[in-house]
């Protein structure tokens, strides 16, 4: 097992996943990367580890593989998927495969990390939650799933306080060059534009405004700070934005 401090970062391949393990890497942290597909970017201390999250066995694999090899000292999780569809269109197989990717997977990550945060008297959990919990049109699914990771973080501050564990939410609001809000709104169209307009700080976010929330909740300086939710999102969280 490394001696180093080791930051677990899921989705870290692209967009604001990429940011944080950026922002994580600057600051000199060791990080380790899940995702589906490798990153196209590399780094001396960065570890990428290709799991599909959405599938519980190979999640407890590598979870307990890597809670071996590595000290875990912060778990960051920011993988996520929306799968759009009007409550009467909402299937229980994407409600299913939603709670796997946004409560199972970091729930099996945290478990296997814990004891060690737990001897060493210190952690950090980060969980990526959306402004959609807020209510958004055709996310049944992904708004039920992103608002319990609050209602988890939440819980898990007031068991893990004690230990010099702190837990804390990130919920970014419209955020451009992610995957996930451009499969919906395209690059460059008037429909980004319109979306843009229509936050109170006129523009969109970017994956580095929720890098830099992440590392403040993530810092050693943060430990009198647990089961909050930040929004990032421009003000969008005030009233409704609809994507």
């Amino acid at each position: 097992m490394t001696d180093s401090p080791v930051a677990l970062v899921t989705g870290g391949s692209g967009g604001i996943g990429a940011a944080i393990c950026r922002r994580l890497l600057e600051a000199g942290t060791e990080v380790v990367s899940l995702q589906r597909t490798a990153p196209s970017w590399q780094h001396p201390k960065l570890h990428a580890v290709t799991v599909d999250l959405m599938d519980p066995e190979a999640t407890r694999r590598a979870a307990a593989e890597l809670a071996t090899r590595f000290r875990i000292s912060h778990v960051i999780h920011n993988a996520g998927v929306v799968r759009p569809d009007l409550v009467e269109d909402v299937t229980l197989q994407d409600l299913d495969a939603l709670v796997q990717l946004h409560l199972a997977a970091p729930l099996l990550l945290v478990q296997a990390a814990l004891p060690g945060m737990k001897v060493a008297g210190f952690g950090r959990i980060v969980l990526l939650a959306s402004r959609a919990v807020l209510g958004a049109p055709a996310r049944t699914a992904y708004a039920a799933t992103k608002a319990g990771l609050i209602g988890m973080a939440r819980t898990w501050a007031l068991e893990l306080a004690p230990h010099g564990i702190t837990v804390n939410v990130v919920a970014p609001g419209p955020i451009a060059e992610t995957a996930m809000l451009h499969e919906m709104v395209p690059a460059g169209s008037e429909r980004e534009a319109k979306l843009a307009a229509r936050i109170p700080v006129r523009r969109l976010g970017r994956p580095e405004d929720v890098a830099r929330a992440v590392m403040f909740f993530a810092a050693p300086e943060s430990g009198f700070i647990t089961g909050q939710t930040l929004f990032v999102c421009g003000g969008a969280s005030v009233g409704g934005v609809p994507i």
